[in-house]
C-alpha cells in the first residue's frame, strides 16, 4: 500500500500512528497524528465480526477490514497492546490467532511496536492498573478534535495503544539524537 505519507511542519515530520486493540468478536482501531509533543485524534471504530461464521471467516473479516482501514488513513507505524494470559486456554487461542491477523495486516505495510498494558495504561493515566473508564476520560482529555465523536471500550484502547508509542517513540527519537 503506497501513497502520501505524513507530512513535515519546518524539520519535524508528522507522524500518523494506529493503535490497535485486537480481539476476535471486536478488534479496535484509532488513528492520531503526531507533531513534536502535540496529539491530535483523526478517527476510531471497531471492526466486528460474525459469530456465525466459522474462525477462518472471522480473521478474515478483521483482516478485511483493518486493511481497510489502513488503506483509507495511511499510518506510518502502529501500536498495539501485548497479550495478557487468559485463564481459559481456548479464548487465549482464538484471542492469540486474532492477534495474529492484526500484526500480519499492520507488519505488511509499516513498523509495528506492541507494549505491555501496565505501561499503556502508565503513559496514558498515570497508573499501571488504571480502570477502562479512567483509560477512556483521559484518551477524550489527552486528543484534540476527538470531542463527542462515539468511542467504546476497545477504541479507547487502541488509540491509548496509539498514544503509549507517541510518548515512548518519541522519547526513543531524541535519545537517539542527542547520542548522534
Amino acid at each position: 500500500m503506497s501513497g502520501p505519507r505524513a507530512p513535515t511542519t519546518g524539520m519535524a515530520r508528522i507522524m500518523k500512528l494506529l493503535g490497535l486493540d485486537p480481539g476476535l468478536g471486536r478488534t479496535g482501531w484509532g488513528v492520531i497524528t503526531v507533531d513534536g509533543n502535540r496529539l491530535t485524534h483523526v478517527a476510531n471504530g471497531v471492526i466486528r465480526t460474525d459469530r456465525r461464521l466459522a474462525l477462518a471467516g472471522r480473521l478474515a473479516q478483521i483482516y478485511d477490514g483493518l486493511s481497510e482501514v489502513i488503506g483509507r488513513y495511511r499510518p506510518d507505524e502502529a501500536a498495539l497492546e501485548e497479550t495478557f494470559v487468559n485463564r481459559n486456554p481456548a479464548s487465549a487461542l482464538k484471542l492469540g490467532q486474532a492477534r495474529g491477523v492484526v500484526m500480519l495486516a499492520a507488519a505488511g505495510v509499516m513498523p509495528v511496536a506492541e507494549y505491555p498494558p501496565n505501561v499503556i495504561k502508565k503513559s496514558v493515566v498515570g497508573a499501571g492498573h488504571a480502570a477502562k473508564q479512567q483509560v477512556q476520560m483521559m484518551v477524550r482529555m489527552l486528543l484534540p478534535g476527538i470531542g463527542e465523536t462515539p468511542m467504546g471500550a476497545d477504541a479507547a484502547d487502541a488509540l491509548a495503544a496509539a498514544i503509549c508509542h507517541a510518548h515512548h517513540q518519541g522519547a526513543g527519537a531524541r535519545i537517539k539524537e542527542a547520542v548522534s
